[in-house]
């Protein structure tokens, strides 16, 4: 296959089965080189058209939390006692920034994603941002 930008579907997919041919080419070998330069192109690709979004920060909470097993006491270091966890997780009361920096450093989770904004709850269920 030659290296060339990826612009269509049809060379996406002919660069993605040109990784899969060269998946177990060996280290500092030309094949490894050339998989190292096609990785490239499809990152630039997949981020020209299949952007990320990053997650809401309580569902991205919730996600670590099943991910790694554990429960809401386990916050409890991080966010402070159970009720205030309770709060967080039902979206009544926001992250502040010190249980930001505690759960990036204690859970070791980017605190770029914790800091997005996030819609609250009310007590009419009348959603309001954060």
């Amino acid at each position: 296959m030659e290296l060339k930008l990826i612009r269509t579907k049809k060379d996406y997919r002919a660069a993605l089965a040109g990784v899969e041919r060269l998946w177990d080419a060996p280290a500092k070998s030309p094949a490894a080189d050339r998989l190292d330069v096609l990785t490239l192109l499809i990152e630039q690709y997949e981020r020209e058209h299949f952007p990320m979004v990053d997650p809401d920060p309580i569902d991205f909470l919730g996600h670590v939390m099943e991910a790694r097993g554990l429960t809401r006491k386990d916050l409890e270091p991080y966010i402070g006692p159970r009720g205030r966890v309770s709060d967080i997780m039902n979206r009544i009361r926001p992250l502040t920034l010190d249980m930001i920096r505690k759960l990036s450093d204690g859970l070791k989770l980017p605190a770029e994603v914790l800091i997005r904004p996030y819609r609250l709850r009310q007590a009419d269920d009348e959603r309001v941002a954060a």
